[in-house]
């Protein structure tokens, strides 16, 4: 494995870890619903595949921005991030509780798209910055997977407050990120 690829993968899979602590934090706060292990790992297969579909939605899109805009695409990518990760970080200390429920049926899939729709935007942004589409897709469905599990799985122990950690570290990540697309490549 060439260098590059190695500092690919490394970089994507903090950056899909980032965006699957959005689905753990969430999956936390749900855990505490004491889901059946068989809810637990279909929410999980969901928001495992809502994490390849969006992210590679975004890159077509994001490839297209950078075939045609150049640089001004790789700008538009770190704005992107940047704004998300704040986003995040905001929401999470100043926006309201969500209600929790057990996601079923058509409400899985809103659920799913809604703790999954950050990567849509973040696919736009490693679109434009020429990112490899099989790579980050699998490595993103894969994280969200794992830790949409873990954290329905951790939410049954430990208490709601650590939800917000995750979902503030995963802000912070794509925050760093975009300020790296945009002052330093």
């Amino acid at each position: 494995m060439s260098s590059s690829l190695i500092d690919e993968m490394i970089t994507l899979t903090i950056m899909g870890s980032a965006l699957g602590l959005d689905a753990f934090s969430v999956g936390l706060g749900m855990g505490v619903i004491q889901l059946k292990l068989r809810q637990i790992i279909n929410i999980g297969i969901v928001i495992g595949l809502f994490h390849v579909i969006m992210p590679l939605l975004g890159m077509v899109i994001g490839y297209e921005l950078s075939e045609n805009f150049g640089k001004y695409a790789v700008l538009l990518g770190g704005i992107l991030l940047v704004g998300i990760g704040f986003h995040m970080i905001y929401t999470t200390l100043f926006g309201q509780e969500e209600n929790k429920y057990s996601p079923s049926g058509v409400g899985l899939l809103l659920f799913a798209f809604s703790v999954s729709v950050d990567s849509f935007s973040v696919g736009i942004s490693l679109g434009t910055f020429g990112a490899k589409t099989w790579l980050t897709i699998l490595l993103f469905g894969i994280i969200s997977t794992i830790l949409t599990w873990a954290g329905l799985l951790l939410g049954r122990r430990v208490e709601q407050e650590l939800g917000k950690f995750g979902e503030l570290l995963g802000g912070s990540f794509l925050l760093i990120f975009g300020i790296k697309l945009l002052f330093f490549s």
